[in-house]
């Protein structure tokens, strides 16, 4: 018997904090996500005040130190992935876009250096939606989020920035924008892009799903940066990064799949056909068993990885199984979902067809939502 084993208890209860954000966010996800979901997807724009309302929850002002105006409550992993799978059961691009300031944010304050925390974190501490975004990913097939060929060199005090990013969120409006890129020959660097700067070109992006999230593809050429503008100094952890993007990821795809599950299953017990409901029939029954235990897989492996964060331990391992995992068993539960509603999952009126198409994306995103 190993007498030097961890005795700490494996306790999910969530803390009175915790509990108070959920009743928060899922009334936000209900009453402010879920009603405008479909026409906005159907638009392909996010609903006008939107994202003020947002704001109002204070998403990215609980971890910002008192000093600079913030909350000052310590940064926390597992209640950052909770928020976002409650919020995204509304819906996942706009509950996306409402946390991609915060992966900004969540990032500088792992990441940046005093002077940068003191010069842009005070902007989100005044009550209103602060655009900003963070760019890993680029548009090529063998796209590694380990070794971007986005490039950065240092000439004469100054970087100059060449290459191109895809599927950034926000990408046409966000205000302040951490790009990742190799620097020299020392490896990946985050670069913090205020604005629109010369030689830089934003592109919409048009996708099958996350519509109103405003992805774009981001080219730089030549584009001239200060030396203030790289982030933290040249020891950028990347791997990091991308780790507590995956969870971020995940949560969301958890909260995604939670609502395709329980409309699915309102709908097979109500669903009426040949006298009986089809939640009668073993095949109905039997594929609504295997989401249910896909998905609760799902959220425990990335409540896993979180934990982990936010103890302090090392979470690389739980946090890539954790976004295989969801990266496989999203799409098949988006799938099964359109096909337990027969026709009308192929149908827009209902919103299965949007939550599959959306969560189509979690196999090919990273780098968009930082715990």
């Amino acid at each position: 018997m190993n007498t030097q084993t961890d005795e700490r208890l494996f306790d999910l209860t969530r803390d009175d904090d915790q509990r108070m954000n959920q009743a928060t966010m899922q009334r936000f996800a209900a009453n402010e996500i879920r009603v405008v979901a479909k026409d906005a997807d159907e638009a392909g724009v996010t609903p006008k005040g939107f994202y003020s309302k947002t704001a109002e929850l204070g998403l990215t002002l609980l971890p910002i130190p008192e000093a600079l105006g913030g909350a000052g409550m310590a940064r926390s992993p597992v209640s950052n992935a909770l928020n976002a799978e409650d919020l995204a059961w509304g819906d996942m691009a706009l509950s996306l876009g409402a946390l991609t300031p915060q992966a900004f944010v969540n990032t500088l304050l792992d990441q940046g250096s005093d002077a940068q925390r003191e010069r842009f974190l005070p902007r989100f501490c005044e009550g209103t939606f602060v655009s900003a975004t963070t760019a890993l990913m680029e548009p090529r097939a063998t796209f590694d989020p380990m070794e971007p060929q986005c490039t950065s060199n240092a000439i004469d005090g100054c970087y100059r920035l060449n290459g191109s990013k895809c599927m950034v969120p926000l990408g046409e409006s966000a205000e302040l924008k951490m790009v990742i890129a190799q620097l020299d020959e020392e490896g990946p660097a985050a670069f913090i892009i205020e604005g629109t700067p010369d030689g830089m070109t934003v592109k919409r992006e048009e996708h099958m799903g996350l519509r109103t999230l405003e992805l774009a593809t981001l080219t730089f050429d030549n584009v001239q940066l200060p030396a203030e503008a790289l982030l933290g100094g040249r020891s950028f952890d990347l791997q990091r990064f991308v780790n507590l993007s995956r969870i971020g990821l995940c949560a969301l795809a958890v909260g995604c799949c939670q609502g395709v599950l329980d409309y699915v299953t309102k709908y097979v017990n109500e669903r009426v056909a040949f006298g009986e409901p089809i939640s009668n029939r073993q095949a109905v029954a039997f594929m609504v068993a295997d989401m249910a235990t896909e998905l609760e897989a799902m959220r425990l492996m990335t409540w896993r990885a979180a934990s982990r964060a936010e103890q302090g331990l090392d979470f690389h391992e739980q946090a890539y199984l954790a976004k295989v995992a969801c990266a496989e068993h999203a799409m098949k539960i988006g799938t099964d979902g359109v096909q337990l509603l027969g026709g009308h999952g192929f149908c827009r009126e209902h919103p299965v067809e949007s939550w599959y198409r959306n969560l189509r994306a979690i196999a090919i995103m990273d780098g968009v939502a930082s715990v």
